[in-house]
């Protein structure tokens, strides 16, 4: 009976060894199996962006059985302003296209293993495309193939010490008909100590070198691109100033004939103060929220400027201390594109001879500019 409890107590103990090393070596196949899983990841986001040109996953490369491993780009290492796109439109600078992209990277390995076109222009600056098709050249740069622009330097010190451009790197894929883009977002500094930039991780050469990916086609050929965006100062500027103690601020303007003047507006001879030109506007019924019960003055730039504007209106009585004066301070009224008041004065006071403010048929009226904002043109 003893030996019996023995050996049952035994087994157990035996299946539970097995059971813990059977879970260790799960645990060790999962762990080593990751970057085969990354791999995936990476190959089924790239499926979803080209569904939309295709439509057939089953055409994708990356959907195909090849037994190619292509390493994932390791995102962590690049700058979050460094972008990768697909996009159908051609590049607009310069294009290179190789009849053979083996036999190519075969004759460079005797020109430190590069390919550098021949010179073009582009924003008024001449470049050359320099392309690196093996492995590890540019040192660093792994099993990719590494893309540069070269900026000739005779015409930085022809026309100005520095320059700054955005540059867009792009590899043809026939398969779905687009051009893989890799770009960074900021722009690029260029001066006689910096005249090259490039993408030293561009495109891992296992995608090049098999046709099923579709950077290959035609038997051998590719072709690569590059946008050069170059961003010149402005030739044209403006300065903004604040002006205050406006020369000849005032203004005066008689309205005559006032209680039969029958038209909506009337609009005063052009009048100059603090160096520029001004005319008034006034609705003897008022205007908007007025009409019928105010009259509505208005002070508008006779060149149609913009700006901030303060300015003081008056309505002037026989008896000075009983003027009506009112400020008007800020940016052009939406209604008129000018500056002013709807409700000036009540025309009930105006009518009432007893006030004043009509005499023989004529009102009187002063603007005076206190102060206004400038912005004048500048050229380089």
């Amino acid at each position: 009976m003893y030996t019996e409890e023995k050996k049952k107590n035994t087994n157990y103990g035996s299946i539970f060894v097995y059971c813990f090393v059977g879970l260790v070596l799960v645990v060790g196949v999962v762990r080593y199996a990751k970057p085969y899983y990354n791999l995936q990841n990476l190959m089924e986001t790239e499926a979803v962006i080209e569904e939309a040109f295709l439509g057939v996953e089953k055409s994708l490369p990356c959907a195909s059985r090849s037994s190619v491993s292509v390493p994932a780009r390791n995102h962590q290492k690049l700058s979050s302003t460094v972008k990768e796109e697909t996009r159908t439109r051609p590049p607009i600078s310069y294009c290179v296209k190789f009849e053979s992209f083996s036999t190519m990277a075969n004759l460079v390995k005797d020109n430190g293993d590069k390919y550098e076109s021949r010179p073009f222009s582009a924003g008024g600056y001449n470049w050359t495309f320099l392309v690196y098709p093996n492995e590890n050249k540019p040192e660093g740069s792994g099993g990719y193939v590494s893309v540069y622009v070269k900026i000739d330097n005779s015409t930085l010190i022809t026309y100005q010490n520095e320059v700054y451009a955005w540059i867009k790197f792009l590899l043809y894929k026939s398969n779905t008909d687009t051009y893989y883009e890799f770009h960074a977002t900021e722009a690029q500094r260029f001066h006689l100590f910096k005249h090259e930039y490039g993408m030293l991780n561009f495109l891992n050469i296992q995608y090049i070198k098999y046709p099923e990916y579709g950077y290959l086609f035609n038997g051998g050929q590719s072709v690569f691109g590059v946008d050069i965006v170059v961003s010149k100062p402005s030739g044209t500027w403006e300065d903004v100033s604040y002006e205050e103690n406006i020369r000849d601020p005032v203004l005066d303007w008689r309205l005559t004939n006032f209680s039969i003047r029958d038209q909506v507006s009337y609009t005063s001879d052009t009048f100059s103060s603090g160096g520029r030109d001004w005319v008034l506007k006034v609705y003897p019924n008022g205007v908007g929220s007025a009409t019928g019960n105010s009259l509505s003055l208005y002070l508008l730039s006779a060149s149609n400027q913009k700006g901030y504007v303060k300015a003081k209106f008056r309505v002037i009585n026989q008896t000075p201390s009983n003027n009506v004066e009112k400020q008007v301070g800020g940016w052009p009224n939406a209604q008129e594109n000018g500056w002013g008041l709807d409700k000036l004065i009540p025309l009930a006071d105006i009518k009432n001879t007893s006030t004043g403010f009509l005499v023989k048929d004529t009102i009187k009226f002063e603007v005076e500019i206190l102060a206004f904002s400038r912005a004048d043109a500048v050229s380089n």
